[in-house]
């Protein structure tokens, strides 16, 4: 495996950004994208490309491999391409949501994948985009859309959702715990003028929130913002229906590598790789046929974090979660 880039692999393209677990990510997929007799051009899916730091990494240390970039951010495709105009042969990027995965590698007669990586929730663009309205120290339009072609808004689940409604997302998305009271009280603001920026949002919450809450759980505001931007771009919903499809998606050897945030993505991704690394035999069967086995094998214990110099450096990556597998096993319903 050649490396192109600085020691640190740093991708090339600028300090744009910085990508989070980038060593642990280079090292856990390369092995699946070195060139091999069967595999002359190993694929690598980026399903969540942002701005291409991770790509940009994995395609300088892996001359060989190609990728296909998904991203529903259009702003981020157009950034990801400079970043990765040294590559522009070996790369295609296309504006999807990363659960569009199957249809997206069918219209390309792929069957099989060596490397899907999963970078879930908001990208170094969307945050540091002050307009784009997801950060809650920033007084901006309640806008949180990744795909600003898409129709819903933070503003129209604020101001048209009723209150049972937003305490179920507040609940079930921010795991808030002042969900009804913020719901009540947004729903009473909202009848004297409609909500329409983060700082009256934000002054919302923090009068619904109680003071002892606030001096313990961070910013009053974090678990809600979160809670609609999950809600306007159906981030679980999506998140559902691409971990099932990326790891059918992977060939024997194939690996899969995914960065969650919060524990509600951590969940699911924990729960897919499990089931797939476990066997589907009856208990107590002295011997498990081989088409019962299990497709995957477990390539991080737990979660791996990232180490206190890099949380200490890259604020946005103090939350991450990282979980790998490599497939073992055909798909069911694919030849070996």
């Amino acid at each position: 495996m050649a490396d192109a880039a600085s020691p640190d692999r740093t991708p090339p393209g600028g300090d744009q950004h910085i990508p989070v677990m980038l060593e642990q990510i280079v090292d856990l997929l390369a092995p699946a994208l070195e060139s091999s007799p069967e595999t002359e051009a190993p694929i690598l899916v980026d399903c969540t490309l942002g701005l291409g730091g991770h790509s940009a990494a994995l395609l300088a240390a892996c001359p060989q491999a190609r990728l296909i970039g998904l991203d529903r951010d259009t702003q981020a495709i157009a950034a990801a391409g400079e970043r990765l105009a040294a590559y522009a042969d070996r790369i295609e990027l296309v504006h999807a949501v990363y659960d569009e995965l199957p249809e997206v590698l069918a219209e390309r007669g792929i069957t099989a994948v060596q490397g899907v990586l999963l970078d879930l929730g908001l990208s170094s663009l969307q945050i540091d985009r002050a307009d784009r309205g997801f950060a809650y120290a920033r007084d901006a339009p309640l806008d949180m859309r990744m795909d600003q072609t898409a129709d819903l808004t933070a503003e129209e689940v604020v101001n048209s959702y009723s209150a049972a409604e937003l305490t179920r997302i507040l609940r079930d998305y921010g795991e808030e715990r002042s969900a009804r009271r913020i719901a009540d009280a947004i729903v009473a603001q909202r009848r004297t003028e409609p909500i329409s920026s983060s700082a009256r949002l934000v002054q919302i919450i923090s009068g619904a929130v109680p003071m002892a809450l606030q001096r313990s759980g961070g910013h009053p505001a974090k678990r809600t913002f979160q809670a609609l931007r999950i809600e306007v771009n159906h981030e679980l919903e999506a998140l559902r229906g691409v971990l099932p499809a990326a790891v059918a998606a992977l060939d024997v050897g194939g690996r899969i590598a995914v960065l969650a945030y919060h524990s509600l993505e951590d969940r699911l991704v924990k729960q897919v790789l499990r089931v797939a690394a476990s066997d589907r035999a009856p208990r107590g069967l002295p011997v498990v046929p081989p088409e019962l086995g299990p497709e995957l094998r477990l390539l991080t214990r737990g979660a791996d974090r990232p180490d206190q110099t890099e949380a200490d450096s890259n604020p946005r990556a103090r939350s991450a979660r990282l979980r790998a597998a490599v497939r073992i096993a055909p798909a069911r319903g694919r030849a070996a």
